[in-house]
């Protein structure tokens, strides 16, 4: 029989394993993790009495106590539904003026308004409703087809370009591209319109050009744009005199959209989003523009 060894300072045995000289000592677990693991195994099968537990197949243990988490967060979802129609159901009825004026209202609206655009718009139009090129900033007051929040209300529904029976339709012709004018006129209605909405940066020199783009510009892109440039609501052209520009405003973007035309596209959110949603969201816009006025 071995000669068990002990450890000279605390007179316990050591279990013969050795690291870099340290000795393990042969020692009972502490009372503490003891009790800490009886109590485990207690609450363990205190819990297994009491709650939903074991699955047996199609079912499970339901405890004791007959909880049911499943319940509980259906109660919450109807709870919230009965929250919600409390105030969505004045936004049904009331007017637009009605409800931007009423501050409490509006609370909700913003809260709301604020999760339906980045669920469903801030993957175009960026997060803050700024846009970017090809998608228009909506808290710039430059609408296409109308800022009014009736007008934007249609727009959501309908969209732009898109396979909605009713969509707004809007296209720039390509002038360059369709052979429609050539690069000199091209030339010069860009220098006019280039003029138009950067009046300081105008060049003396380019003064022909800019007389000669006027004319070209009163014959072929009036009857979209208007003969003052400034755009038209009914037919999604844009103003061309302000520094709002959605594909660009300096000479080569200008000469890029004058050439190879635009078209750009919104679906219609009439089949994917409800009335009262779409409501809110044309709130929504209409009062993020005034904040960022």
């Amino acid at each position: 029989m071995g000669v068990i060894e002990r450890d000279p300072h605390t007179g316990h045995a050591t279990t013969g394993h050795e690291w870099n000289g340290i000795k393990e000592l042969n020692t009972a677990v502490p009372w503490p993790i003891i009790a800490f693991l009886i109590a485990t195994v207690l609450f363990s099968v205190a819990w297994w009495i009491l709650m939903p537990a074991w699955p047996l197949g199609r079912t499970y243990t339901k405890g004791l106590l007959g909880v049911d988490v499943r319940q509980e967060v259906a109660a919450g979802l109807r709870a919230a539904a009965e929250k919600r129609a409390v105030w969505t159901q004045r936004i049904d009825k009331e007017d637009f003026a009605a409800i931007l004026a009423d501050a409490a209202l509006m609370k909700d609206v913003r809260e709301t308004g604020h999760a339906l655009f980045g669920d469903n718009c801030a993957a175009c139009h960026g997060i803050g409703a700024k846009g970017g090129p090809g998608f228009p900033s909506l808290v710039d007051g430059a609408w296409l087809w109308g800022g009014t929040p009736e007008a934007v209300f249609e727009t959501i529904r309908v969209g732009v370009n898109a396979q909605h029976p009713e969509s707004r339709s809007s296209q720039m012709p390509a002038w360059g591209r369709d052979q429609m004018l050539d690069r000199a006129a091209i030339t010069d209605v860009v220098s006019y319109v280039y003029a138009l909405s950067h009046p300081g940066q105008a060049k003396k020199a380019d003064a022909g050009h800019i007389s000669a783009g006027e004319k070209i510009f009163a014959d072929n892109c009036a009857a979209c744009h208007g003969a003052d440039a400034k755009g038209n609501a009914e037919t999604g052209a844009p103003d061309l005199t302000d520094s709002f520009w959605l594909y660009g405003g300096d000479e080569a973007s200008i000469y890029e959209s004058v050439y190879n035309g635009r078209q750009g596209h919104m679906p219609s959110w009439e089949g994917r989003l409800s009335e009262t949603d779409r409501k809110i969201l044309a709130l929504y816009l209409i009062d993020l523009g005034k904040g960022s006025q």
